[in-house]
């Protein structure tokens, strides 16, 4: 009935958007109906066997040329608002990820972060692919409630919570679309092209999108799965995940495991 829950400082104004846009659309919608009503009711021909010659009232004109204009003026300046925080983020962003879509499937390629004061880690690049049902025992993802069916992947997008994350957007292939609407995110792939977005995640867990441009017969399993942790959890996944993803991956799973399990236990 409504958008999804808002992670991400732009997602929470597009969630606002939408109400303030509704609150002029609804009681258009009613009064043009209301209209339409009362017009077929009172003009019937039963009730006027001769038809009005009226061709004009400047009055009446003046009103629905204004009143438009009007509300347009009250709907566009907050949609160029909202639209220019889209494309301009806060801070520079402390972290840039390349999503490239495959079909159908997402690369991710991270730029290199130090991570320490003395090192700067390898880039870290991998394949993330939709997770199939006889491949969840082999990557510890049998719960369909955490990984749901058509929506998990076997390799999650690591990002660390509260830091505004450039994403650039491209393709190998054919047209596809990133788009993470928890986040507030929705950037096309297109071939030969780079777009860029950002997003700020401002909760811990597994967030998830879908590919979002018709892009041939296996669009429909093409998830997106981000996986927000702490920026303690990010720097060790990333300096772990550079020379070895698998047991990254399955350290950080683990210690994510481990930690929810303590906090359930101590509830």
């Amino acid at each position: 009935m409504t958008l999804q829950d808002a992670m991400s400082p732009i997602q929470e104004q597009i969630r606002w958007f939408n109400w303030y846009a509704l609150a002029f659309i609804i009681p258009i919608t009613i009064i043009v109906a209301a209209l339409l009503a009362w017009s077929i009711y009172r003009f019937r021909e039963s009730r006027n066997q001769v038809a009005s010659r009226t061709s004009h009232n400047t009055l009446i004109e003046v009103v629905w040329t204004v009143a438009p204009v009007i509300i347009l003026l009250f709907l566009a300046i907050p949609s160029f608002q909202l639209l220019t925080a889209q494309y301009n983020p806060p801070s520079e962003p402390e972290l840039t990820v390349k999503a490239t879509g495959y079909q159908w499937y997402w690369g991710y390629e991270y730029q290199p972060v130090a991570t320490s004061a003395e090192a700067q880690a390898e880039p870290v690049s991998f394949e993330s692919y939709p997770l199939l049902d006889e491949d969840r025992d082999g990557v510890g993802k049998q719960d369909k409630g955490a990984y749901p069916h058509l929506l998990a992947v076997d390799n999650e997008m690591v990002v660390p919570v509260d830091t505004v994350i450039r994403l650039l957007s491209t393709s190998a292939d054919v047209i596809h679309a990133f788009a993470m609407p928890s986040m507030g995110v929705k950037v096309d792939a297109v071939p030969g092209r780079i777009n860029e977005a950002w997003f700020e995640a401002q909760r811990e867990g597994i967030f998830y999108g879908q590919c979002s441009e018709l892009c041939g017969q296996a669009h429909y399993n093409m998830p997106i799965a981000i996986r927000v942790v702490s920026k303690e959890q990010f720097a060790s996944w990333y300096a772990a995940a550079s020379q070895d993803l698998e047991d990254a991956n399955a350290q950080l799973t683990a210690g994510i495991d481990s930690a929810s399990a303590i906090a359930v236990a101590g509830r």
